[in-house]
């Protein structure tokens, strides 16, 4: 797929960020009938971030239909359909996305999903523990209670482990961190939605919340990022990519494809880099 290009921004632009993606899939034997999900490219516009451009590639294989869409959270999504898969395909992405830093508040409609528990977010005795009293917990304090409830160690929870379990367990990976703050927001009153993104400098995907504060009209809200992972607000540095109730919104990577007995295997690399440096 050609490049596209999404908005020029006026010379006030703060920083250019770039990122570059590439998603492998190997299979032992043929594949067919292969359709593909990814939310891996920012959304258009998200507070003061703006999409410039992104650009897909496919490698491997030839794509019988590719569709972009945008689901209901606002989010880019493309669809890739492949007839077959010999031994491998692999999809290469690259987004441009500007910061515009003009001191405005990050504003957005108010959305009601926002204030109900999923599956992943339903909360427990120890989760309301957690939430504090409703009208004195605030975003930070319990940015910081979840931070300090939790170690951080990958391979013991895994994208289907609910808030409680991980909570339970006492370690997990960003996106427990996310799941446990979003539903220890709700518990106070708090609506909260889950955000799938990138740090500057890191070579995977990171996942931090959003905090929206009804305005008084009731129609919209300030937006209030915070990464309960490292306790501290989601600022410079961060790239959206997409915001949903929880992971399972906005998986970065999904799809099927027919075959039996088929040994797989996924690799991914990712880097985020500001335009002008070194990667």
């Amino acid at each position: 797929m050609r490049a596209l290009t999404d908005l020029l921004l006026p010379e006030s632009t703060m920083a250019t960020d770039l990122l570059h993606q590439r998603i492998r899939y190997d299979y032992d034997r043929p594949v067919t009938d292969v359709r593909q999900r990814l939310v891996v490219v920012p959304r258009a516009a998200h507070g003061g971030q703006r999409r410039r451009s992104w650009f897909l590639q496919v490698e491997g294989a030839t794509p019988s239909e590719t569709r972009v869409v945008v689901d209901r959270f606002g989010n880019h999504v493309i669809e890739i359909d492949l007839s077959e898969v010999e031994h491998h395909v692999v999809f290469v992405v690259d987004s441009a996305v500007d910061h515009v830093d003009d001191g405005e508040p990050h504003i957005e409609p108010l959305s009601g999903v926002h204030r109900f528990p999923t599956r992943l977010t339903t909360p427990d005795a120890a989760l309301v523990m957690l939430a504090g009293d409703p009208g004195r917990s605030t975003a930070a304090d319990i940015c910081g209670r979840v931070h300090a409830a939790l170690r951080y160690e990958w391979g013991i929870t895994s994208v289907r482990t609910t808030a409680a379990e991980a909570l339970a367990g006492g370690v997990g990976v960003c996106q427990d961190y996310a799941h446990i703050m979003i539903a220890a927001c709700h518990m106070v009153g708090l609506p909260a939605r889950y955000v799938s993104g990138h740090l500057r400098g890191e070579g995977g995907s990171h996942a931090w919340v959003e905090v929206l504060h009804p305005g008084l009209d009731g129609s919209t809200c300030r937006v209030e990022a915070w990464d309960p992972t490292h306790d501290r607000p989601a600022g410079e540095g961060y790239v959206t990519v997409a915001v949903g109730r929880d992971y399972d919104d906005v998986p970065p990577m999904s799809g099927s494809y027919e075959g039996k007995d088929i040994a797989s295997a996924l690799s991914v690399t990712k880097r985020v880099a500001r335009e002008g440096t070194a990667a």
